[in-house]
């Protein structure tokens, strides 16, 4: 029996399978989507500033800063066999990993399977609409979601889940011990992270001009990781000191060359003053 060029072509297509199964193909950070569907977004402007804050200081000293990678409201992808569940911090941290998508292109979010790494601190800024959920008070919706609890302490395993309340200005921070969480206790408000060579803690100061406790980042010297903004300053400050100290030590030369002669014309006015007087300056 004779078979069609299209029966024959679906026939070799089918055996090539059989044999040669394709492997799964997961989908990339390009597949997914970056925005958070169906919500209404930020709740309000704390949130923004205090991440971006979080997102400037976060500068661990045992990794090089290329690989190092925080973001502040991206969507964290975390289950391959269904790409519609994330979860979307206000703030995290991930460290091994390059500060650039392979090396070259800003994150549009993070996709667990492909990074090959979680994050290593995940910072929630409690809202009383998120509060319950934040703090592993309610369980999984109808259709079988996880809750933020859940996924960073079951699923990522993240190490350090922080949550800070600006209300109350407090925050707390859950460790990571086997599989569950145990909270920490914080002496004066602060966290040091010996992996990191770094601390969390609560520093009260201006910050985009609001006086408040804000969260941030601070080194082995327990001083606070300036911004760059805050760099900029300083070093502008150092410059100026810098002049001042210079233009100082040009006052003080000039004082002293005037005082050099000054002196200079005294010694001739006295000198004139004995010859005038015949007094031979010059005899022993």
């Amino acid at each position: 029996m004779e078979i069609d060029i299209e029966t024959r072509d679906n026939l070799r297509c089918d055996m090539v399978n059989l044999f040669y199964p394709r492997q799964k193909t997961l989908p990339t950070m390009y597949d997914l989507p970056s925005e958070e569907v169906g919500e209404p977004g930020l709740p309000d402007q704390f949130h923004p500033v205090q991440a971006e804050l979080l997102r400037l200081t976060f500068v661990p000293r045992t990794y090089q800063r290329d690989r190092v990678f925080s973001a502040m409201d991206l969507n964290v992808y975390y289950d391959e066999n269904n790409t519609r569940r994330y979860k979307r911090p206000d703030w995290f941290g991930v460290v091994g990993v390059p500060r650039l998508y392979e090396d070259r292109e800003l994150r549009l979010s993070y996709v667990i399977w492909q990074e090959g790494v979680t994050p290593f601190i995940v910072v929630e800024l409690l809202s009383p609409s998120t509060q319950a959920q934040d703090l592993g008070q309610t369980e999984s919706d109808e259709d079988g979601n996880p809750t933020k609890w859940e996924v960073y302490e079951q699923i990522l395993k993240v190490p350090y889940y922080v949550v800070y309340n600006r209300q109350d200005k407090n925050f707390r921070v859950f460790h990571l011990e086997g599989d569950r969480y145990r909270e920490l206790a914080l002496p004066e408000n602060r966290l040091w992270l010996e992996e990191l060579g770094l601390g969390l803690g609560l520093w009260r100061g201006n910050y985009e001009g609001v006086d408040r406790p804000w969260l941030r980042f601070y080194d082995a010297d327990l001083e606070w990781i300036p911004t760059p903004e805050e760099e900029a300053a300083r070093a502008q400050q150092e410059k100026e000191r810098a002049l001042q100290e210079k233009e100082r030590a040009l006052q003080e030369k000039e004082r002293a060359l005037q005082e050099k002669e000054a002196e200079r014309q005294r010694v001739e006015r006295l000198e004139a003053l004995l010859r005038a007087n015949n007094i031979n300056i010059d005899e022993p």
